[in-house]
């Protein structure tokens, strides 16, 4: 039996076009935006969690679709966002990683089953960050929208050093987060290190209180694309698909258990 649909706070903003491709979409090429103005635009009929209090607890989302995708994919050359050698807050996002966090066939980098005897790392790289990572749909430095209310949606705005970097589109406020990924009895971790799949500005999910609906309804209406690392952590059905029923919620870094997802931390921002 289907449900009313809950009322959509839009900030009215101007957004790019949706992107293009297939199955995933990711991000946008890194590009400085330019400053706008960053007053709180209405979001009535919406729960968010009050920016600024890192007391609050971040609240789980459920029975979300979730994507694979992984650094060095490339799945649409011709589209700004059919690439995982760049992410939305790393230009040399391969590079810095260390290379293709897969397998390379005929020049091609692909996906790979991992073990949990090798920690779910990649089997022919050695990785420079952490491989267990994921991303959101908000986009706080490259969509103009996200960025103006970063400071008014996003629950640990008013930390340092997020707080002395008010402002600063060279400094994500996402990129590094936490995230507790849990799926038919299994709970991973993982950090934020891109954004997408579809959307760019939808806080009103990434952020609420309500369990609210990913606004993206492409690729299965995923609200998340994770890493192969993830996949095989979290043991979904397929090794590159999506997979329904995921639950996730933020988590401070001292919540955050020893684990294989602890080996390596990424810390670097955003370039």
């Amino acid at each position: 039996m289907s449900t009313p649909s809950k009322p959509r706070c839009r900030a009215v903003t101007s957004r790019p076009g949706p992107p293009t491709g297939r199955r995933i979409a990711r991000h946008r090429l890194p590009a400085v935006v330019a400053l706008v103005a960053a007053a709180a635009l209405p979001l009535g009929g919406c729960s968010l969690l009050a920016a600024g209090d890192p007391s609050s607890a971040y609240p789980l989302h459920t029975g979300i679709v979730a994507t694979t995708f992984w650094v060095g994919e490339v799945f649409d050359p011709t589209a700004s966002d059919g690439s995982q050698v760049h992410s939305t807050y790393d230009s040399l996002w391969m590079e810095s990683f260390g290379g293709c966090d897969g397998t390379e066939v005929d020049g091609v980098c692909q996906t790979e089953a991992r073990t949990a005897a090798e920690d779910w790392f990649p089997t022919e790289t050695v990785p420079l960050e952490n491989p267990f990572y994921l991303d959101l749909p908000f986009d706080d430095v490259n969509d103009p929208g996200a960025f103006a209310r970063r400071d008014e949606v996003v629950p640990w705005a008013g930390q340092e050093p997020y707080r002395s970097h008010r402002g600063d589109p060279l400094f994500s406020y996402l990129k590094n987060r936490w995230v507790e990924l849990s799926f038919d009895g299994a709970t991973c971790y993982a950090q934020i290190q891109d954004a997408g799949p579809g959307e760019y500005d939808d806080a009103e999910y990434v952020f609420g209180s309500d369990d609210e609906r990913p606004l993206n309804d492409r690729y299965g209406g995923a609200g998340m694309d994770v890493s192969p690392a993830v996949v095989g952590c979290l043991g979904f059905d397929e090794l590159n698909g999506e997979q329904a029923g995921v639950s996730w919620r933020f988590v401070d870094d001292a919540d955050v258990p020893e684990g294989p997802w602890t080996r390596i931390v990424t810390t670097s921002q955003v370039r």
